[in-house]
């Protein structure tokens, strides 16, 4: 008689994939743009965080390059938006997809890229890129395996 082998529970759950996502993030605020076609890049280079599954911290440096449009980040208050991560259980890839979600909802950019370049955990570094606008999805006829 054959034992019917149970599947073992996921390591990483749905709870733990929307950690963090349902923050009251704090509203960064703008100054009206004097000028045209330029691009402004702001570099956080100790940014850190917490990984929603171990506790433990993630640290990284996040970078934002951006053309603005009618108005600018106000850099006080963009810093003190980072801050609210530092203690925020949510994955990588995440903090770069929000951080852009949240420049381009309170500045319009013309167009914007966040980049987090993570520092290794376990032998690993992580770099994620996200821009704006956002990139259409390649369609492949191939079906995946």
């Amino acid at each position: 008689m054959a034992i019917a082998k149970s599947k073992p529970a996921p390591r990483y759950t749905e709870d733990h994939a929307e950690s963090g996502l349902d923050f009251d993030f704090p509203d960064i605020e703008t100054w009206p743009n004097q000028f045209p076609s330029y691009e402004i890049v702001i570099d956080s280079p100790e940014f850190t965080s917490v990984c929603p599954k171990t506790g433990l911290p993630d640290f990284g440096v996040l970078t934002l390059r951006y053309m603005p449009d009618k108005e600018c980040l106000e850099l006080r208050s963009y810093k003190e938006y980072l801050f609210s991560y530092r203690q925020l259980g949510i994955f990588q890839e995440n903090i770069v997809n929000q951080v852009l979600e949240d420049i381009v909802k309170a500045a319009k950019p013309i167009w914007a890229e966040v980049r987090g370049e993570f520092r290794p955990r376990g032998g690993i570094s992580t770099t994620i890129v996200a821009r704006w606008p956002r990139p259409q999805p390649a369609r492949s006829k191939k079906k995946p395996r």
